[in-house]
């Protein structure tokens, strides 16, 4: 996403089983490549981390 990705937008480069099409591709975000899963960030199941994610892009809206 050329332009950054807005807060509560799924990125477009996300599959239908939620997977990253860019994943080990050259072209792959910086941000993205140097991510790195926390349970803070990302809990202990897929349920829990979408909630802490929405949470999270909400309290930093600008």
């Amino acid at each position: 996403m050329p332009q950054g990705k807005p807060a509560n937008t799924r990125c477009v480069q996300l599959t239908d089983d939620n997977l990253c099409a860019l994943f080990g591709q050259p072209e792959r975000p910086l941000v993205c490549e140097q991510f790195q899963a926390q349970a803070d960030i990302c809990g202990t199941s897929r349920d829990e981390a979408l909630i802490l994610l929405s949470d999270l892009e909400q309290a930093t809206l600008s």
